[in-house]
């Protein structure tokens, strides 16, 4: 049986790395969770409005029915009221990490944190661990705009009489929230990581719900009620993952003009597999209107005065890195056995969404539910914008430095810092998604635009200084910003600032 739930070696390198990095980030505040727990204050304001936000894939909120509470005063609700008490009389000490575990200021952060973990163990597969992070979150999502609805419409209170070992927010109980999300992660990541164990995922979202009862915040009713709501929005977020085109299969075929020559992206030697994802920047996208709504102009020809050019700059500055230009390499790096480029853009992102559900981030502080809309339009302005970068790399088919630089007789000794991608250089996906998570931070904590702009700018260079990339392809740093700005459009009528 695979572990899904547990710190792996993967996740304490991160760890390590942005330890690392902080310079380049401003501090661990700005750059990520620092580790430390914390008290969901964030989650002290009532959000009575959240179950109207504008949903992503849920068609309605109202159509994911779920049984109704128990009857106040009938039987049902009394024996509801006595298995909370009852379990706060049995509370072991392993009970008690349960409840600290998926009681967590921010209430997706295990669940994101296992899908980076699965991202992990696979192959490196850039564009797929975007759309499938976005999916994951946005499904999330969904299912706490309809626990909100939920919630008011029925207007249960959290149980009374019994002691509390985690913090009872202002809204209603009735359905928990905490486990809608359990419902619908774990459903998605079932179906997205089918070499997972489905078992395994189905345990943990029922051990995070039954955490709720266990601290004397939730019913078993209002529990139950939420994995059932989850799992239902999670079916819907499925059959639209079903319909993106992300199954399509390459037929092996470069496009027309695009020879299999130097001129154009080859493997580098030893590689004998075939391109990552090809098809990529056909997938059914968020908010743009297609993969190539962006599509920057043509790269320097191969050979060409203005691809010598570059190609002498980026030898220069692969040569003379500083030793925070190293360690922004290696943080940056999203090789195959991490959580791949978007991975650590949404691992980064969700520490100063930690931060901000916690306590406040430049003075922004974050219900949960707004916590929770933050991750979902973080990951699918990632999404998006993997999809935009392959829909250029396979335009183009750019060459890659390190064969065009040993052909070219530059420097026959060149070797980049890291592993060179199988895919074309133009643009840079790790640049693209930097763009799309600049913009969006940027909109949820304007007081940190500065911090935001400097770590997009590093994540882009560092793939210039790694030697895997050209300087033209940071041109990947400005689509990323169109796709965030459509994003942020969108979050601007979604509900939320009413």
């Amino acid at each position: 049986m695979a572990k899904v739930d547990g710190t792996t070696a993967r996740a304490r390198r991160r760890v390590a790395a942005t330890v690392g990095v902080l310079v380049l980030c401003g501090g661990m505040a700005a750059c990520g969770d620092s580790g430390k727990k914390t008290t969901a204050a964030g989650s002290l304001k009532a959000e009575p409005s959240a179950g109207a936000w504008q949903t992503w894939i849920v068609q309605s909120v109202e159509d994911i029915t779920i049984a109704p509470p128990p009857i106040k005063g009938s039987a049902a609700a009394k024996a509801d009221l006595d298995a909370v008490k009852k379990a706060a009389k049995n509370r072991t000490k392993d009970v008690r990490d349960q409840v600290a575990k998926w009681g967590q200021p921010l209430p997706s952060k295990p669940w994101t944190d296992t899908l980076l973990d699965f991202i992990s163990k696979g192959a490196k597969d850039p564009p797929l661990a975007s759309r499938n992070g976005a999916l994951v979150h946005v499904a999330m999502y969904d299912a706490v705009v309809a626990a909100w609805h939920w919630k008011y419409e029925y207007n249960v209170p959290a149980p009374t009489g019994v002691s509390t070992i985690a913090t009872v927010g202002p809204d209603p109980s009735y359905p928990s929230a905490h486990a809608a999300i359990a419902g619908a992660a774990s459903k998605l990541l079932e179906f997205l990581y089918p070499t997972q164990s489905a078992e395994r995922l189905e345990q943990m979202a029922d051990e995070a719900a039954q955490s709720r009862v266990n601290a004397g915040v939730a019913t078993p009713s209002a529990v139950a009620a939420g994995l059932d709501l989850g799992r239902k929005a999670a079916e819907q977020v499925i059959a639209y993952a079903k319909a993106d085109g992300s199954d399509k299969k390459w037929d092996g075929k470069r496009p027309p003009g695009i020879t299999d020559t130097k001129n154009f992206w080859q493997p580098v030697e030893g590689q004998v597999s075939p391109p990552v994802e090809p098809l990529a920047g056909t997938w059914k996208t968020w908010v743009m209107t297609s993969g190539s709504q962006f599509r920057p102009g043509p790269p320097p020809a191969y050979g060409s005065p203005e691809f010598i050019a570059a190609a002498k700059d980026m030898i220069n500055q692969h040569n003379n890195l500083t030793p925070e230009q190293a360690q922004a390499v290696k943080f940056y790096a999203g090789v195959e056995g991490t959580a791949l480029p978007a991975g650590i853009v949404a691992d980064v992102s969700q520490g100063d969404v930690v931060k901000a559900v916690s306590s406040d981030l430049g003075g922004v502080q974050l219900t949960v539910p707004r916590a929770i809309r933050a991750m979902a339009l973080v990951t699918v302005a990632l999404a998006d914008a993997g999809i935009a970068s392959w829909d250029t790399k396979f335009t183009y088919w750019n060459p890659r430095p390190e064969q065009s630089i040993k052909n070219l007789g530059l420097d026959p000794t060149f070797k980049p810092a890291i592993d060179t991608p199988r895919f074309p250089a133009y643009m840079s996906g790790s640049s693209t998604y930097a763009g799309a998570a600049q913009q969006v931070m940027t909109y949820l904590f304007p007081q940190q635009a500065d911090t935001f702009k400097m770590r997009a700018e590093t994540q882009a260079k560092s793939r210039i200084w790694a030697g895997i990339h050209w300087p033209y392809d940071e041109v990947g740093l400005d689509v990323g910003r169109k796709i965030g700005d459509l994003v942020v459009a969108r979050a601007k009528i979604d509900g939320a600032e009413s």
